[in-house]
């Protein structure tokens, strides 16, 4: 657990290993996940590298599998996923993977050649035929025509005198031959061409369209297209060559029609035959190509796993540095000091698996450099992790708000977010989640919403909780209450029989012989949801608890600062930062929140005219004590009242405030001031043992030199180093920002009072003008507006009330631990530990972190 509450301690090691080892060595490291390596070649070209080969072949077995992969979802096919975690195979491995994977993409794509070719060839047969069907109708029809009316009809005489002029009429009733084409064309470009066809030609062209009611299938992108066939009539050569130019710009499909009938019908018998056997032919390929996708789907997942992690492999083998002898390699890399006997292990595993008989060396080295911060995790406290690094990665060794945060978090987040039917909400999701985890991690969504909530399911499930118990402690379901132990007011007692007669609003008083005199055994009385003065009653009592919580989350914070000054020696910063900052917060904010338990203990609601200075009227507001105890000015009271909530306050209040302004100048002053004298001291022992010989120059040089810094230090790096004026710079605006910030920072808390209430407030608002209306109808037409309204009702819930105020509850909840709790104590200026780890390849689907 010490890698929790502080990171794990790191150390720099130097490793070597032989060349025939370092391949297995490193593979049996990126399954531990422990190293993280550093790059030793920063400047030498990535394309210059020694087994940049190596990770080109990884490159083209990878386009490969996506090309296999891409081929088996087309087909639907589903790929086998066994969870299986395959090794990473051996170096000479990778020629029979090589050779799998070009055998099936030679192969793939010779079976989709020649499907493609016969598809096309199946499309153009298929016009064909659709072209000799349609082309017999016009060729029908006009011969129909032409024995019934043909020279009596206008319109027939009017298309001849356009066709072939009043000379070809007046020829003795001899027509003249007209020339055709027939084609296919997408059905859309059909108006288009014929406006060309009309204008170029002039009128002179007679067209006849008809469209394919089956769709055709693209041989080049499989979609489905539909076509029309047209056939154009024309005279002469000339014409003939602009109507082919016109469909060639059009890309309409010409093919041969036989102007015989008898020639027609063969070529339909013929082009049906070869249809036929081109549909078997396809058949049998369809066939082929599924059984060599199916047997490829059985491994792909394995084969990509392997390939990336060799590709992983190579590019870390690639930050390595090559000694003189060319036949050992050299790492750098930080591993946690704990797990250096399993790095060890993986060490030699990796050396046996080679076959190499010189054992790797692992040396630790020192090092002036801050290392990386790791904080071990497990599914649970992850998403609390990621929280914080959100924010900032912590330095080395620094405290870690994460366990803080497991209860803090869901808990400040449950205030704003009370009522126990929302919470019951987002705990069912939450607990779908947890119990479905195993099932919905493999489906691995790429939706990034999804994503977010799947990774903080823990932590929903944890805010669920907490809101169902703090709606229990408000009373509060969707903003209706629970009855369980029977009201404390007298008058107004719920029971079964008189809850109906209960006036809508009524108004309680304490002063009063109603209230029983004790309270509600837990949580809140359910009378005070039908209390007029509700809302009075809860904005006091939910403003001065958002106090009380924002205080005591406060001093936590400034406590853990303590325990970091602890560890990193730092008695200066106890001395003129911590102290003082716990006498200022404690004199001033804390002593309010004493005086409102003490407020809450001295006073009480009387009629009494003997307890008069002890009642309500007499009780002072707190917030007008604490701006007096400020001002150094007496609060005024109630004639009769006592000045006083308890004997001798305001000789305390003196006190305290005097304290805690006394603690201003010293945090401002007392530690530049401290540094400032050290100084002078270590300069007056330089001078007294500095040797004046002109030959001792180097050991002056030597004396006077400071000493090498040491990794993970926290707070104030390089105070020591800085200039008078830059000492007293930082350290007024650490004051300021200390001073101003306890007072922003306390009223910040407020917003668990606001959020709280309008929480409260928009849900009676959606019970009272939605789900009210719908329970007050009566007969089936009122279960039929039940029904709806309820729909409607559930719907605004979860969309506004759970998922909106929810996300905006969560937000607020965010910014009170990133501001006002984790300023103060936590640095954040460290970077994150990226171990070279095949887990975390696979799933992000890179090569592994290198450090740049």
């Amino acid at each position: 657990m010490g890698s929790l509450f502080r990171s794990a301690e790191m150390t720099l090691c130097q490793l070597f290993l032989q060349s025939e080892a370092a391949y297995a060595c490193v593979s049996e490291l990126g399954e531990l996940g422990l190293v993280q390596f550093r790059d030793l070649n920063p400047d030498v070209n990535v394309f210059q590298r020694k087994f940049v080969n190596e990770v080109r072949r990884c490159d083209e077995m990878e386009r490969k599998l996506r090309y296999l992969e891409k081929e088996i979802k087309k087909d639907g096919i589903p790929m086998l996923d066994t969870g299986e975690n395959p090794e990473a195979p051996q170096p000479r491995e990778m020629i029979d993977l090589e050779a799998t994977f070009e055998k099936l993409e030679n192969e793939l794509r010779e079976v989709n050649q020649n499907a493609e070719a016969l598809k096309r060839n199946f499309l153009e047969l298929t016009e064909l035929k659709q072209i000799l069907r349609k082309t017999q109708v016009f060729f029908d029809e006009a011969e129909r025509g032409a024995s019934a009316h043909q020279m009596a009809d206008p319109t027939r005489e009017e298309e001849q005198v356009t066709l072939l002029g009043e000379e070809g009429l007046r020829a003795g009733g001899q027509a003249l031959k007209l020339g055709f084409v027939a084609g296919v064309i997408l059905r859309e470009r059909i108006p288009a061409f014929e406006r060309m066809l009309w204008r170029a030609c002039r009128g002179n062209v007679f067209l006849r369209q008809a469209e394919i009611e089956t769709p055709l299938e693209d041989p080049s992108t499989g979609d489905q297209v539909y076509k029309s066939v047209f056939i154009i009539f024309f005279q002469g050569d000339q014409l003939k060559t602009r109507v082919k130019k016109i469909c060639e710009g059009f890309r309409a499909t010409l093919y041969p029609c036989p102007e015989a009938p008898t020639d027609r019908r063969e070529m339909a018998m013929g082009v049906m035959t070869r249809i036929e056997d081109l549909n078997t032919v396809l058949g049998q390929t369809q066939d082929h190509r599924h059984r060599v996708l199916v047997a490829a789907a059985k491994n792909i997942k394995n084969w990509f796993i392997k390939v990336r992690k060799i590709k992983a492999i190579y590019h870390t083998l690639n930050l390595f540095n090559l000694d003189v002898t060319q036949k050992c390699l050299i790492a750098e890399c930080w591993v946690p000091v704990l797990d250096l006997e399993n790095i060890q292990l993986a060490l030699r595993r990796g050396t046996e698996r080679s076959g190499s008989s010189v054992p790797p060396i692992l040396n630790k080295m020192e090092t002036p450099e801050d290392p990386p911060t790791y904080n071990n995790t497990n599914k649970f406290t992850n998403a609390f992790q990621i929280l914080i690094d959100s924010y900032g990665v912590a330095s080395y060794r620094e405290m870690n708000p994460s366990p803080y945060t497991i209860i803090t978090f869901p808990f400040l987040f449950a205030v704003m977010f009370g009522d126990l039917g929302h919470g019951a909400i987002v705990t069912l999701f939450a607990l779908w989640m947890v119990l479905k985890e195993k099932p919905l991690a493999a489906k691995k969504s790429d939706n990034e919403i999804w994503n977010i909530f799947f990774g903080g399911r823990y932590l929903i499930l944890l805010m669920g909780l907490f809101s169902m118990y703090t709606g229990f402690i408000y009373n509060d379901v969707f903003s209706k209450s629970f009855n369980v132990f029977g009201s404390h007011w007298q008058t107004v007692n719920l029971t079964k029989s008189n809850v109906h007669s209960l006036p809508s609003e009524i108004m309680l008083d304490p002063a009063t012989n109603e209230y029983m005199g004790t309270p509600y055994p837990i949580g809140m009385d359910p009378i005070w949801q039908l209390a007029q003065n509700k809302i009075i009653f809860q904005n006091s009592f939910k403003m001065k608890i958002s106090i009380i919580l924002g205080i005591t989350h406060m001093l936590f914070g400034v406590t853990i600062s303590l325990f970091n000054m602890k560890y990193f020696n730092q008695t200066m910063n106890i001395l003129f930062d911590f102290i003082p900052q716990v006498i200022f917060l404690s004199f001033l904010f804390l002593y309010m929140c004493v005086m409102m338990f003490i407020k809450w203990l001295e006073y009480y609601a009387t009629n009494d005219p003997a307890d008069f200075q002890y009642g309500t009227r007499c009780a002072p507001s707190i917030l007008i004590t604490f701006i007096n105890m400020v001002l150094q000015k007496e609060s005024p009271v109630e004639e009769g009242c006592s000045t006083e909530m308890y004997p001798g306050q305001m000789i305390i209040q003196k006190f305290l405030f005097v304290c805690a302004l006394l603690c201003v100048p010293w945090m401002l002053l007392a530690k530049p001031i401290y540094i400032m004298r050290q100084r002078k001291q270590k300069e007056l022992h330089h001078q007294i043992t500095t040797p004046r010989e002109n030959g001792d120059a180097e050991a002056m040089h030597n004396n006077t030199s400071s000493p090498p810094a040491q990794h993970g230090g926290h707070g104030g790096h390089g105070e020591e180093d800085s200039g008078t004026g830059d000492l007293f710079i930082r350290q007024a605006i650490h004051t300021i920002e200390y001073v101003l910030g306890s007072v922003s920072h306390t009223a910040s808390y407020l917003r668990l009072w606001a959020l709280s209430l309008a929480h409260a407030q928009l849900s009676e608002v959606l019970w009272t003008m939605v789900l009210s209306k719908g329970l007050a109808l009566d007969d089936w037409v009122g279960g039929i507006a039940l029904y709806l309204i309820f729909a409607f009702w559930g719907t605004l819930t979860i969309g506004i009330l759970v998922l909106m105020e929810g996300l905006s509850a969560f937000l607020h909840t965010l910014r009170l631990h990133w501001v006002e709790f984790q300023s103060k104590f936590y640095e954040g200026a460290g970077y994150a530990f990226q171990p070279f780890a095949f887990e975390a390849i696979l799933d992000t689907g890179s090569t592994g972190p290198i450090e740049d």
